[in-house]
Parts: C-alpha cells; sequence; structure tokens
C-alpha cells in the first residue's frame, strides 16, 4: 500500500514480546474480537487516522507476521527485531529507525497487549499533535499512559535513553514538563494482557 506521510503521523505497534508470563506464547498471536492482537492494533492505530504503521515483531516472528497478513490487516512495515529479548527499548528503537526517510513528522506508539485502547483515544492524542517538539500521551484519571505521541524532534534522545523494558519511560520522565497528557479514561480502559488471569479479557469484541 502506497500512502502520502509528508508531514503525517506514523503508528509504532510493539509486537515483540514473547509472553514469558503466558507460558511463552507471543501476546501478538493472542485472537481477540477474531483476530490475533498484531491485527487488530495495526487497525486501531489505522482507524484513529495514522498515516502509515510499522510493526515491530521478535518473538515468534514469521507466525506473527503470517497471521497479520491471513487477517488482511498488515501494516505498511513489518519490522524485525533480532534483540526482542533485550526488553521493549530495543524494539522501540528499531521501531523509529524504521521510519527514517518516510517524511513522518510525529509517531504514536501503541503497545500490542491493551486490546482496550479505542481509535477514539489514539485519535485524541495524535490530535495533540502541534510540531515536531510535541511529546503527548493519553491519560487515565491523571496517570500517564499509552498511546504515547513523539514529535521527531524527540526521536534521537528517546533512542539513546530505550534500554530494557523502559521504552521510552527515562526520556518522558526527564521530559516531564513537556509532555501535554490528553485525558482519554472517558473513552477506554488500557487494561494489558500481562498473565493467565488476564486472559477473560480477550473473551469480548473490540
Amino acid at each position: 500500500m502506497t500512502r502520502d506521510t509528508e508531514g503525517a503521523t506514523a503508528g509504532i505497534v510493539l509486537a515483540a514480546g514473547g509472553g514469558r508470563r503466558l507460558g511463552g506464547r507471543p501476546k501478538a498471536l493472542l485472537e481477540y474480537g477474531g483476530s490475533p492482537l498484531v491485527a487488530h492494533a495495526v487497525a486501531l492505530a489505522r482507524a484513529a487516522g495514522c498515516a502509515r504503521v510499522h510493526a515491530v515483531t521478535g518473538a515468534g516472528a514469521e507466525r506473527v507476521r503470517a497471521a497479520g497478513e491471513r487477517a488482511g490487516t498488515a501494516p505498511e512495515a513489518w519490522v524485525h527485531n533480532p534483540a526482542w529479548e533485550a526488553g521493549m527499548g530495543s524494539s522501540l528503537r528499531a521501531g523509529l529507525a524504521s521510519l527514517a526517510g518516510t517524511g513522518v513528522r510525529a509517531a504514536v506508539v501503541l503497545l500490542v497487549d491493551q486490546p482496550g485502547i479505542t481509535p477514539g483515544a489514539v485519535a485524541r492524542v495524535l490530535a495533540a499533535y502541534e510540531s515536531p517538539a510535541t511529546l503527548a500521551a493519553a491519560a487515565y484519571g491523571g496517570e500517564r499512559g499509552h498511546p504515547v505521541l513523539l514529535g521527531a524532534a524527540h526521536w534521537p534522545g528517546v533512542a539513546a535513553g530505550a534500554s530494557g523494558d523502559q521504552g521510552a519511560r527515562t526520556y518522558l520522565r526527564e521530559h516531564a514538563g513537556e509532555i501535554r497528557l490528553v485525558e482519554c479514561g472517558d473513552l477506554c480502559d488500557p487494561y494489558d494482557i500481562d498473565t493467565p488471569e488476564d486472559l477473560w479479557r480477550l473473551r469480548g469484541t473490540p
């Protein structure tokens, strides 16, 4: 799929985790509403208004890619992170690096294991964009959560500080005064699918 993305916003779906607490099942392959979570997240980003979507894979990469293709909701780019076991930080770096040359002005970061996030919430965060220097994040009851919007001016700093499972957390903490919090608690529940006890949440539909 070819799109004019100059000056637009991209979605980065972090879908590389191995689901250690789920018995080694990659979260991206879990079914929700009849589709694997990776396809759900890609469709979510697209429905919210992202001009292009890059999905970062790691554990079970070939199976995750095949599942996304079968679901008919493939991203513009599959980005494989061979260092996925090092944690979310490496996947975020890979996702940001994959946007080089695309002309996008900002990236909204989505976690594949948060199917409760809605297109309306993502769109509300996207609407906070003002310039490549923008930092914004969804808030729930005033507490910062996902998705997070990173203006392109911040990408080098975010990548430099992304390590382990921290993702952009360290950078955002250091730049807390610059973050525009966008309340989304009225639109969705940002629960995570982390343990077997959380799997009941996948029985519903989007």
